[in-house]
């Protein structure tokens, strides 16, 4: 049995640049709930704490007749650079990272960085690069809407 916390081989990285001060995008990125308007089929919620170190958020992604419950702990914020995450649900499990980087213009480079352990099987690693929207295409996708929604002044 692994630990929630080790890294495993389902890493991916996805990244985007904001046309907005770092301050404005990490809180952004923090307001959990709102998450749901960027990540396709998913609605997030914080389910423990006030979102900040230490709360259990749950996102609980659908497509089709398939749903994918994530779970993930908040382990550090470190506004506005950094927000690192424990995902300890019962499919994903591992570490991940959300950097912003302040840019020249007001603008902001955001880095996310996950490491899951895949799902057990032959079917976890033939499913695992279109198993939820978390994927390196579906999260490099969501970030984009992510940018226009702080960018038209939506978020946060």
């Amino acid at each position: 049995m692994s630990n929630d916390s080790e890294a495993g081989p389902g890493e991916f990285t996805a990244t985007v640049i904001v046309n907005a001060p770092a301050p404005k995008v990490f809180s952004a990125f923090l307001d959990w709930e709102k998450q749901s308007e960027w990540i396709p089929f998913t609605r997030v919620r914080v389910v423990e704490g006030d979102g900040g170190e230490g709360s259990l958020v749950e996102a609980v992604t659908t497509l089709g007749p398939a749903t994918l419950r994530d779970e993930l702990r908040v382990v550090k914020v470190n506004a506005p650079y950094e927000v690192r995450v424990v995902h300890c649900g019962k499919v994903l499990k591992g570490p991940g990272a959300m950097r912003c980087t302040a840019m020249s213009g007001d603008r902001t480079q955001v880095v996310l960085h996950e490491w899951f352990q895949l799902p057990a099987g032959a079917v976890g690693k033939i499913a695992w690069p279109v198993l939820w929207p978390g994927s390196k295409l579906g999260f490099t996708g969501a970030l984009k809407r992510f940018a226009r929604l702080v960018e038209q002044g939506r978020l946060p």
